[in-house]
């Protein structure tokens, strides 16, 4: 595989959105486009993770992307990998680039839900699930996580405050970032009192529906070279893994992990030839606050049962020895479905370059992105590195 580079990144604000998904994700390709200084007709193919287009009556969003950017000719194609379609899409334009077939690529994540009722999008969500088996019988996302929430609590003695404290941590974070859907302060207590979605979470648990778009540029290194005349200071891919799970809960052995983020994880860290302890900062599959911790013990950030008490003593804070989400992650950044992949190689651009404002982690190098589709049917991991 050749060396594969981010070479510009661009993202929407997240949150209830007046443009449609086709604006967004234009929007947000436009913005990689200029970041990068390219113009479009440098770009020969691309992949745009969406989940739900289908929700604005307009499948096929690839070649919409392309067309509205002026280049119809360069082939595109929809990635649907339910939550982690955005993640997917990087893993084929990581493989896509890092093989030769293209040394300049798109790759865009875009979702358009807010025109929806809630039971309408509650619905589309659970058709990622195995639907015949869990939406059909009525176990939706919210029930399917409260499950694993369960599963953790009963066998590690994680408590309820814990799961309060990653969203706290990461709503925090959000505050300073301008594109994130939530600005809201909170409290473990806050969060204790707010509505039960599926004991044993709650409204604050989890991550809100969003509007959005994000977008990266990707290149091979003879590319980057010709544009830029240097690969210094860049954001290259280290390491990349993904990887697939049973689809419902029923099938696992064990639900207090996700395996597909596991072995995805082992794939990126042999790829990159790095260990966990490389690792300056991650962006990791928030969908609900369980699904964090289960993400830090996946990834092999901490031994099984023990992420809630690190979070607790403010490992993974902004300022902790491994800040987690200082976006603000799904909790509080937001999660637009198809864009959700995509716009976390977006922050782990900005956090490289230094450019992440109050949210800034100190001097970072490496990075990682952790994708989830669905419950752990997909799973995808990127390592990135300021050269």
């Amino acid at each position: 595989m050749r060396n594969v580079y981010v070479l510009g990144a661009g993202i929407t604000k997240y949150g209830k959105s007046t443009l449609t998904g086709r604006e967004l994700a234009l929007e947000a390709s436009r913005k990689a486009i200029d970041e990068a200084g390219i113009s479009a007709t440098d770009i020969e193919a691309g992949f745009v993770g969406n989940a739900f287009s289908i929700s604005e009556k307009q499948g096929h969003m690839g070649p919409i992307v392309m067309s509205g950017l002026g280049i119809p000719d360069a082939p595109a194609s929809t990635i649907e990998s339910a939550c982690a379609s955005g993640g997917s899409a990087m893993r084929e334009g990581w493989v896509n680039v890092g093989s030769g077939v293209y040394d300049c690529m798109l790759i865009a994540g875009v979702e358009k839900v807010s025109q929806l009722d809630t039971i309408t999008a509650t619905t589309f969500f659970s058709y990622a699930s195995d639907f015949i088996f869990e939406g059909a019988c009525g176990a939706s996302f919210p029930g399917l996580y409260a499950a694993i929430a369960r599963a953790h609590m009963t066998e590690f003695g994680t408590t309820q405050e814990q799961l309060a404290n990653v969203a706290v941590k990461n709503h925090e974070n959000a505050m300073s970032n301008p594109n994130a859907h939530l600005h809201k302060r909170i409290t473990v207590d806050d969060v204790m009192k707010s509505a039960v979605v599926a004991d044993p979470l709650k409204l604050f648990d989890s991550s809100p529906f969003s509007d959005g778009g994000a977008a990266v540029i990707l290149c091979s290194e003879d590319f980057l070279r010709k544009t830029s005349g240097k690969t210094s200071e860049t954001v290259m891919i280290r390491g990349s893994g993904r990887a697939g799970g049973t689809g419902a809960l029923h099938q696992r052995d064990d639900m207090t992990s996700l395996n597909a983020a596991v072995l995805a994880g082992r794939e990126a860290f042999k790829r990159a030839n790095l260990t966990q302890k490389d690792i300056d900062f991650a962006e990791v599959h928030d969908c609900f606050t369980i699904a964090e911790l289960i993400a830090e013990e996946d990834l092999g950030f901490a031994r099984k049962g023990e992420a809630a008490k690190l979070t607790q003593e403010g490992y993974t804070s902004l300022k902790g020895e491994l800040p987690v989400n200082p976006s603000g992650g799904l909790k509080a950044k937001g999660h637009p479905v198809g864009a959700t992949g995509v716009g976390q190689v977006v922050e782990v651009f900005d956090q490289l370059h230094h450019r992440a404002g109050g949210r800034q982690v100190e001097n970072p190098r490496i990075a990682l992105t952790h994708n989830v589709g669905a419950t752990g049917a997909s799973a995808v991991v990127h390592i990135f590195e300021m050269n």
